[in-house]
């Protein structure tokens, strides 16, 4: 676990050097395990985030954007009522452990002073958000409730008193001697790394590993050195907030760590450092949450479109067959004295055949010479019908597959807001039962969708489109002729648009990435995306949303680098 005890502290320290003094000024709860706290500080807006998600919990400021929801939740008016306007005098951590509290003074609403903590628990799925009275630690409320049948330790409801998390009677390491550290680690009992994190407040498992990595050969001598100048950064507050990327995981701390082994990125804060680590991570749990359903319905239909595809090109394969059904009928023709009923196959000669040679006929015992001859011109005759039904069939099923891949790819990089953008086409496009009056669809389709916007590294505004509404609309309507529009070549993706009919190659190169990043290729290297002007895109006639033709293209070839998109989208 990254978000440890230490770390905990870091974050402290940062928060305190940008907030302390600050006046909160707004509160927003975009999802309902995350706040978005707005605080004047230093003459500058600070957005902080304070999430009690049970697998991404955490606390930092934060650059991202949020969409609110259009009614707040009773906790978030709640603190608008009890925090908005007020000041914070002080953010502490509870001794090591993985708890920030906020001190909040400022006038109720008879203008009398008031003082309040708000208090943040970061605990795995036991996270929470606490708003407590200062004075007699009454819980005001909390963003998650637990009675006593849920922890009979203590409860968190409006009304009770709060009390701390069970202690887990830990030394602190900040403060131990070389003598302390040796008296609390049995050498002889192995699993060196285990037996830090159950005797020190604070470390975690990752920490402990790099103790172990830094010691290398453990012993009295080289633990105690590996160990201090581990915690060090801490002690010293020489924060170097680190990236370490590896092939299967990341990882990230307040300083690099070596015993991932991986690429390690710098960064100049830890909440920049936690900006970028968590981008896209908990939205995409959140996507999965509200687009469970919609993602399971759009891979079955897929799937009975593969079926479908399968059966008919084996309908295809016997119906290709169609001229030999025609021989046999010509040939029984020929031969009808030679047939007698009963017979369930006879050996002609085969007069199409340069060479005269002999046929075998299957026959149908039960009919007449002339019965059989005129069932082969039958299935002649109705596979020669069916040949072109076939083949359009099986190009509509895979323009199906194609259309369900793309909205796939589209459910892997979408927003909450996205997925019911998706969910809307589905109902538009009849997959889905429309829902309400036909009045408040009429509402719906009138919203313009919100497209993401990007800035290149000269500035040029880039724009993409998540979905294939948003697609229609950047593309057929809101670009202009002359400007740059990019799409992965032959590989499901998002548009995008480049709002200048003259960019710079390198401009054309970040575009690119975009398409790539937003594309089913975002895992892969040296993806090959198309651009071309957008009065060379055209949408055929009843095709698809989303569905276009190109010509007068060029393609480049990119590798997505996630780290380019996070700044493109910043700047």
């Amino acid at each position: 676990m990254s978000f440890d005890g230490l770390f905990t502290k870091a974050m402290t320290n940062e928060l305190s050097h940008h907030l302390v003094g600050g006046r909160i000024t707004k509160i927003h709860q975009p999802f309902e395990n995350e706040l978005i706290v707005t605080v004047r500080a230093k003459g500058k807006n600070h957005k902080l985030l304070l999430s009690a998600h049970p697998t991404y919990a955490r606390v930092q400021i934060t650059n991202e954007q949020y969409e609110n929801p259009k009614e707040p939740s009773m906790f978030c008016m709640l603190l608008r009522k009890h925090l908005e306007g007020y000041i914070i005098e002080n953010i502490y951590q509870h001794e090591l452990d993985r708890m920030i509290i906020f001190d909040i003074k400022g006038r109720n609403e008879i203008g009398d002073v008031s003082y309040k903590q708000l208090i943040v628990e970061i605990m795995g799925r036991h996270s929470n958000i606490i708003l407590v009275e200062r004075s007699r630690q009454l819980i005001i409320d909390s963003i998650k409730h637990v009675s006593y049948a849920v922890n009979r330790h203590r409860a968190i409801l409006p009304g009770q008193k709060y009390v701390l998390p069970p202690a887990q009677n830990k030394v602190n390491p900040l403060a131990i001697t070389e003598e302390d550290l040796l008296k609390r680690v049995d050498f002889n009992a192995g699993k060196i790394d285990d037996q830090l994190v159950r005797q020190f407040a604070g470390i975690s498992p990752l920490l402990a590993k790099e103790v172990i990595f830094r010691a290398k050969l453990v012993n009295k001598t080289s633990l105690p050195l590996a160990f201090f100048e581990t915690i060090k950064p801490i002690k010293e507050n020489a924060i170097q907030p680190s990236l370490i990327r590896t092939e299967n995981k990341d990882f990230f701390y307040f300083f690099p760590l070596k015993h991932p082994n991986g690429e390690i990125i710098s960064f100049s804060t830890l909440s920049e450092l936690l900006d970028r680590f968590y981008f896209g991570k908990a939205e995409r749990d959140r996507v999965k949450q509200v687009a469970g359903d919609i993602e399971r319905f759009i891979e079955n239909e897929k799937d009975k479109n593969v079926l479908k595809i399968e059966k008919l090109k084996a309908t295809l394969h016997e119906a290709e067959h169609s001229e030999q059904y025609k021989l046999y009928g010509e040939l029984l023709t020929a031969h009808l004295y030679e047939i007698k009923k009963g017979m369930k196959e006879i050996t002609v000669v085969n007069y199409y055949d340069e060479e005269g040679k002999m046929v075998t006929i299957p026959l149908d015992p039960k009919k007449s010479p002339s019965e059989n001859a005129q069932s082969y011109f039958t299935k002649y005759q109705k596979a020669k019908n069916s040949i072109d039904i076939v083949k359009e069939q099986i190009k509509k099923a895979e323009e199906e597959v194609n259309y369900f891949d793309t909205l796939l790819q589209q459910i892997q990089s979408a927003s909450p807001k996205d997925i019911e953008e998706i969910k809307e086409e589905l109902r538009e496009q009849g997959y889905l039962k429309s829902k309400g009056h036909k009045k408040d669809r009429r509402i719906s389709n009138k919203q313009t969708p919100q497209l993401e916007e990007y800035r290149s590294s000269d500035g040029t505004l880039i724009l993409v489109g998540k979905n294939n509404k948003q697609n229609d609309y950047l593309t057929m309507r809101l670009a202009k002729k002359e400007e740059l529009w990019l799409h992965t070549k032959d590989i499901p993706g998002s548009h995008v648009v480049i709002r200048d009919s003259h960019p710079s190659e390198k401009t054309i190169i970040e575009a690119a990435t975009i398409a790539a990043y937003f594309s089913k290729a975002k895992n892969s290297s040296s993806v090959p995306v198309d651009y071309t002007k957008i009065k060379y895109v055209r949408k055929p006639n009843g095709a698809k949303p989303g569905y276009v033709i190109y010509d007068h293209q060029q393609t480049v070839y990119v590798t997505p680098d996630q780290q380019l998109i996070t700044k493109l989208r910043r700047q």
